[in-house]
């Protein structure tokens, strides 16, 4: 049997079931609007829906790696170049930039020139301060944190607040060993 090759972005996004894009995004925006009626505190909201990235993230990577036939990445460089090429259009139908890496190679950013989530949507004044797709950094967060990758991700850019591109600064803190339940009898 020949091995899996992993597939494109284009193809996993060609082979996955999906969704109608403005439903997603209005029914996200419907959930972002819902949580500034209850929270109030835009802040809280921001920690709400990077939780909530959080939570899909767990349970994303699960199926990011089942579709896509990616195997374990060598690296952090060769990851953050899987999540922008692959894990964005399979799950977004759009492609990110890995660019801005620091001299260790722990810290990178992740440029998106056009975010589904974000159609139809301007932000208020009274929402200044908001991360309106900060749900992307907690899911990205969650699923890196399934594969043994702590990080931490804040938002640098952001089209809704006036500037070119969205971008995500992904820093990994530590790579965490794989711990098994049970030991091997000797």
């Amino acid at each position: 049997m020949a091995p899996l090759v992993p597939k494109s972005g284009d193809a996993v996004f060609a082979s996955v079931e999906r969704v109608n894009a403005e439903l997603f995004t209005l029914t996200y925006g419907a959930i972002v609007r819902q949580l500034l009626t209850d929270l109030e505190e835009v802040e809280e909201v921001n920690k709400q829906l990077d939780q909530m990235g959080y939570n899909i993230g767990v349970r994303l990577i699960d199926e990011f790696l089942a579709k896509s036939n990616v195997s374990r990445c060598v690296d952090f460089r060769e990851t953050a170049d899987v999540i922008a090429k692959v894990g964005f259009k399979m799950f977004l139908g759009v492609a990110a930039t890995v660019t801005n890496w620091d001299a260790e190679g722990t810290t990178c950013s992740l440029v998106l020139e056009d975010n589904p989530l974000v159609d139809f949507v301007e932000l208020p004044d009274t929402c200044q301060g908001l991360r309106y797709c900060n749900i992307l950094s907690g899911v990205i967060r969650g699923a890196l944190e399934m594969v043994s990758m702590k990080t931490e991700i804040t938002w640098i850019r952001d089209m809704l607040n006036g500037d070119d591109a969205y971008e995500l600064r992904v820093k990994l803190l530590k790579q965490v060993p794989e711990e098994y339940p049970y030991k091997d009898d000797d």
